[in-house]
């Protein structure tokens, strides 16, 4: 049985580990530990999956802004999610996406943006983001650069380019 629940400080070696194990290097583990001494940080978005006492996979949602015409608004951006390989493709991600989206609402937040593979996130309910009219100030290819609505019709009259919290620029 997986249960999901937020971070611990108990938890940080483990999800370190859990990110390292789950990209090919570990500039996304120590990405996680920068945002989480970041004021983008928000406390219960950054998430775990536990079984039987061993974080097996972990995901962090981050504030980040979006700069527009009208001024700047608030959303979150998804990054990273990691399940440690011996427990990929057994429902943790998703179960971590779900429980993160449920989380994200219960905190008043509006819309989730990710930059992740095409044929995963839309089953989710993300959708492209450039056709809600928002962008990107690095290269990513438009199936990449997806959003989610926490609150349907939100973005409907914002347009505008993404700003990520600064940690995110040593990796990008």
């Amino acid at each position: 049985m997986i249960k999901y629940r937020p971070e611990k400080d108990m938890d940080h070696d483990a999800i370190f580990e859990t990110n390292k194990l789950a990209f090919p290097e570990d500039n996304e583990a120590r990405l996680v530990d920068m945002l989480r001494n970041s004021k983008s940080y928000v406390n219960g978005l950054s998430i775990v999956a536990e079984k039987e006492g061993e974080v097996v996979g972990h995901i962090l949602f981050t504030k980040l802004t979006i700069g527009s015409p009208k001024g700047d608004f608030v959303a979150l951006s998804l990054a990273p999610l990691a399940v440690k390989p011996n427990f990929q493709r057994k429902g943790i991600g998703s179960g971590l996406i779900k429980e993160g989206i449920k989380n994200c609402k219960s905190l008043g937040y509006k819309a989730i943006v990710v930059v992740g593979h095409p044929e995963y996130y839309p089953r989710f309910g993300f959708s492209s983001a450039r056709e809600k009219g928002l962008e990107t100030p690095f290269p990513v290819p438009d199936e990449a650069f997806m959003v989610y609505e926490l609150v349907p019709g939100y973005l409907d009259n914002i347009q505008g380019m993404v700003k990520l919290a600064p940690e995110f620029d040593e990796f990008i």
